[in-house]
C-alpha cells in the first residue's frame, strides 16, 4: 500500500512549522512504530531542521533532485539519508543558498513520486509554501498542514497562503490549519482564527516556551526529550486524529492539479493572469478541481500579451469622450488581433464567430468590465450580484438566476472594481474595504472586498432603465391602474407631501421617479441623493449628490448638509432620494415650512411601520425631541404614504395608498384609500389580484377640487381592476 506525504507550510516565518514538522513525524513513529521520513525542503532557512533534530547530513535534497535516471528505492536513497537511532529517516536542506539554486524541480517530482513506495509517512517542511519546490510537493502530498499562530499579522499572512493554494486549484479539503503556540490567555482564540480564515481548525498545539527552548538547546525533538509534557501529548493527539479520521487515506483519493509551478509563475504577471478555482476552504466552500479550460487559458495569454504590448494604465481608458473611446477601442482591438494571429488557435477558434467572441471578451477585460459587459448591455437584466469570482447571479423579471459566465480570477475582479471606482475619485482597499459608486450609465454599484467579504470581492449592481420609465409603463407592468395613476398625478400637482415606502428592491426609486415627473415643468425642482439615480424630464432641475470622506477622513458632505443647502436655493419642490438617518428631521421641517409637494422614499414594509421608522430616523438627528412632538411633526408634514412592494412572484406593485389624517391622542392616524388584494395564483405561479378602494374619501380631495382638479368620487367607491 502506498504511503502518504504531509506538506507542512508556515503562514509566516517564525510560526514554528519546522519544529512541528519534526515532532509530528516522531509522534507518528512513537504511536505506530513505523519509520517516517522527515525532509527539510525549506531552502530559505538552510538547515534549521538540522538544529531541531541534531543531525548533520553530508548530502541534501538538491543532491537527490539531480540523481541519474532510474528507480527510487531504499538502496538508491540510502547514501542521501540519515537513518537516526531514534527510528526516523532524514533528508536535509543545503546549507548554502548558492547550492539551493541548483534544485531540479523535475528531479524533485521524481523523488516525491517514488518516496511513497518506501515510507508510509513522509513529512516535508516546505517553508512558506509559495516557492516552486513547495508547490511541486503539494502535487504529490495527501495533506497540506498550514501552521499559524494567534497573532493578527500572522493570520493575515496565512490568508495569503490559503488564497494562493486556492488559486492553484488544490482541493480545499487538503488544507488543514494548525494553531501553534496556543494559550488560553490569548484574546484571539481558535474560533476567531477559524472565522477569519474561513476554514476549520484541525488542531491546536499549546504554548510551552521553556520546553521548546530547552529542546532546541539540546538539539533533541520535544517528543523525544520531553515526551511527558502537554506539548508532546498535543503532537500525539494530532497524529491520532489523523489516524482515527482516516484523513490521509481519504485525501489521497482527491484529484490534484498538475503543472502548478508553471501556473504560479504565470500568476506573477501584474494583471494576475491566473485561474482560481475554489471558493472558501471551510464548510460550504465549493471545489472546482478541473484544470483551467483552453478558452480561458488562451484569453488570459492574449490579455497578458496585450498589457505588455500596450500600457493600458498609462492610456486614457477612463475618458468619457466618445471619439477618444472609439479610437482607443479600435487601437486595442487591432492589438488583440495582431496577438491572436501569433497564437496557434486553429483547433479552438475554428470559426469566425468564435474568433470574434474571443476578441470581444479580451476587449471587454481590457477596456470594460469583463464578463459583466454583456449583462450590463442586456436590458432584461435588472440586477447583477457577484457573490464570488465564479458565482454571478442576475435578476430577470424580478427573479434571481445563476449566470453562466464567471471571472477568470479574483485579480480580474479587482481590476474591474478599480476601473469602476477610480474615475469617481474613490478607492477600495484593506483600509477602505467597501464603496458605493455608479457607472457611467447611472447604474448603482456597491463593492465590498476581503477581509470583510470572506469569499472574495463582492459586487452588486442595480441597473436602471436606459429609457425613462413613465406611469404608462407601470400600468402596463400591473404595478397600478390607470385610475390610480391619475389620482397620484393629482396628488403631486396638488402639492401633497408624499413618502414612498417599500423594502429593498421593491421599486421605490422607480416609483419616486414617476411621481417626480408629474411635477409641473414650471416649478423649480432640487433633488438630493446619495447616488444620483433619478431621471427627471423637466428642464428646471438642480441635482445634488452627497460626497464620502476622502483618504484623510475629511470632506464628507451628507444628505443633511445638502437639504440645508437646497432650502437656500429657492426650491418649489424638494425630492430626496431616500431618508436613512437624521435628514428625516430636516425633510419634515422643509415640508412644514412652505416647501409642500416634497417627495422622498423610506425603507419599511407597510404604512404603519413607515411612520414608526420615520419617527426613529428623526430621533437619529440627536436633538432629543419628545416622541409626541415628533409624531405631531410627522402628522402635519406627511400627507400621503404610497407602499411599494415586491411580491413573491417577483412582480412589483403599489399595495397601499394611505392618507395621514392627523393625530388621535398619542397616535398618528392613518386611513387606507386603495389596497391591492391578492386572490390567488395562475398556472404560471403569478399572483392574481386587484386594486380595491376602501370607500374612504380622502380629506384633501375637497382642497384639490377647490383648485380646479376634477376627482371622480366613484373612484373611491367603485372597484378598479
Amino acid at each position: 500500500m502506498a504511503g502518504h506525504i504531509i506538506a507542512v507550510v508556515g503562514g509566516k516565518g517564525g510560526v514554528g512549522k519546522s519544529v512541528f514538522s519534526a515532532n509530528i513525524a516522531i509522534a507518528y513513529l512513537q504511536e505506530f512504530k513505523q519509520r517516517p521520513l522527515i525532509v527539510d525542503l525549506d531552502l530559505s532557512s538552510l538547515g534549521d531542521q538540522n538544529i531541531i533534530l541534531g543531525q548533520n547530513p553530508q548530502k541534501n535534497i538538491v543532491d537527490i533532485s539531480k540523481m541519474p535516471p532510474g528507480p527510487i528505492d531504499p538502496k538508491t536513497l540510502s547514501p542521501f539519508m540519515v537513518n537516526a537511532p531514534a527510528g526516523y529517516s532524514y533528508i536535509g536542506a543545503p546549507k548554502e543558498s548558492i547550492v539551493a539554486r541548483d534544485l531540479d524541480i523535475d528531479g524533485l517530482g521524481k523523488f516525491l513520486k517514488g518516496v511513497t513506495s518506501i515510507f508510509n509517512l513522509s513529512v516535508i517542511d516546505c517553508g512558506n509554501g509559495m516557492d516552486p519546490w513547495a508547490l511541486k510537493t503539494f502535487e504529490y502530498a495527501a495533506a497540506i498542514f498550514v501552521i499559524t499562530t494567534a497573532d493578527v499579522i500572522v493570520i493575515n499572512q496565512t490568508k495569503r497562503v490559503l488564497s494562493k493554494i486556492q488559486e492553484l486549484l488544490f482541493p480545499p479539503e487538503m488544507v488543514q490549519v494548525i494553531v501553534n503556540r496556543y494559550s488560553q490567555a490569548n484574546i484571539i482564540n481558535p474560533q476567531i482564527i477559524q472565522k477569519n480564515l474561513n476554514i476549520n481548525i484541525f488542531a491546536a498545539i499549546p504554548e510551552d516556551v521553556s520546553t521548546c527552548d530547552a529542546s532546541l538547546a539540546k538539539s533533541t525533538p520535544i517528543c523525544i526529550g520531553a515526551a511527558s509534557t502537554p506539548i508532546a501529548r498535543a503532537y500525539h493527539d494530532v497524529i491520532r486524529k489523523v489516524q482515527q479520521t482516516n484523513l490521509l487515506e481519504n485525501l489521497a483519493r482527491l484529484k490534484k492539479p498538475t503543472g502548478v509551478v508553471a501556473k504560479a509563475a504565470q500568476s506573477q504577471s501584474p494583471n494576475g493572469a491566473q485561474e482560481s478555482g475554489k471558493e472558501g476552504g471551510g464548510p460550504g466552500g465549493r471545489s472546482l478541481a478541473a484544470p483551467m479550460d483552453a478558452w480561458t487559458a488562451m484569453k488570459l495569454r492574449i490579455h497578458k500579451a496585450l498589457v505588455e504590448q500596450m500600457d493600458l494604465k498609462k492610456m486614457n481608458t477612463d475618458t468619457k469622450d466618445p471619439k477618444q473611446l472609439a479610437i482607443l477601442r479600435e487601437k486595442t482591438q487591432k492589438g488583440i488581433l495582431d496577438i491572436l494571429n501569433t497564437e496557434d488557435s486553429g483547433g479552438l477558434l475554428n470559426t469566425r464567430e468564435l474568433k470574434a467572441q474571443m476578441v470581444k471578451e479580451v476587449l471587454d477585460e481590457a477596456l470594460g468590465l469583463g464578463p459583466l459587459e454583456d449583462m450590463l448591455a442586456d436590458d432584461s437584466v435588472t440586477e447583477i450580484m457577484v457573490n464570488a469570482r465564479d458565482q454571478i447571479y442576475i435578476e430577470k423579471a424580478g427573479k434571481p438566476q445563476l449566470s453562466k459566465v464567471n471571472f477568470s480570477s479574483e485579480q480580474q475582479m479587482m481590476n474591474v472594481i478599480e476601473r469602476i471606482v477610480t474615475p469617481l475619485g474613490r478607492r477600495v482597499d484593506e483600509k477602505v474595504p467597501y464603496v458605493d459608486a455608479r457607472l457611467t450609465d447611472g447604474s448603482r454599484v456597491h463593492v465590498i472586498i476581503p477581509p470583510l467579504a470572506l469569499r472574495g470581492p463582492t459586487i452588486t449592481i442595480r441597473k436602471f432603465p436606459k429609457k425613462r420609465i413613465e406611469y404608462k409603463d407601470l400600468v402596463l407592468f400591473g404595478s397600478m391602474t390607470e385610475e390610480i395613476a391619475d389620482f397620484l398625478r393629482c396628488c403631486v400637482e396638488a402639492k401633497l407631501n408624499i413618502v414612498v415606502s417599500g423594502g429593498t428592491g421593491s421599486g421605490k426609486t422607480t416609483l419616486l421617479n414617476v411621481l417626480s415627473n408629474f411635477i409641473p415643468a414650471s416649478e423649480r425642482i432640487i433633488t438630493v441623493e446619495d447616488s444620483a439615480e433619478l431621471q427627471l424630464g423637466q428642464d428646471h432641475v438642480v441635482r445634488l449628490e452627497t460626497r464620502p470622506k476622502n483618504i484623510e477622513g475629511e470632506g464628507e458632505v451628507s444628505i443633511r448638509d445638502l437639504i440645508k443647502c437646497c432650502l437656500r436655493m429657492r426650491p418649489d419642490r424638494i425630492v430626496v432620494g431616500e431618508c436613512r438617518g437624521g435628514e428625516a428631521l430636516d425633510m419634515l421641517q422643509a415640508m412644514n415650512t412652505g416647501h409642500s409637494g416634497s417627495l422622498t422614499t423610506l425603507h419599511s414594509n407597510n404604512p404603519r411601520e413607515c411612520l414608526g421608522r420615520l419617527e426613529t430616523l428623526v430621533m437619529m438627528a440627536g436633538l432629543g425631541l419628545p416622541a409626541k412632538a415628533i409624531k405631531e411633526n410627522i402628522a402635519s408634514a406627511v400627507g400621503l404614504i404610497i407602499q411599494q412592494s415586491r411580491l413573491s412572484d417577483g412582480s412589483r406593485k403599489v399595495t397601499y395608498i394611505t392618507e395621514v389624517t392627523g393625530m388621535q391622542g398619542e397616535v398618528v392616524s392613518l386611513q387606507d384609500i386603495f389596497v391591492f388584494k391578492q386572490e390567488g395564483l395562475d398556472k404560471k405561479r403569478k399572483i392574481i389580484g386587484r386594486f380595491v378602494p376602501t370607500g374612504f374619501i380622502p380629506k384633501f380631495v375637497e382642497e384639490m377640487e377647490a383648485k380646479g382638479m376634477k376627482i371622480s368620487r366613484n373612484l373611491f367607491a367603485g372597484k378598479t381592476s
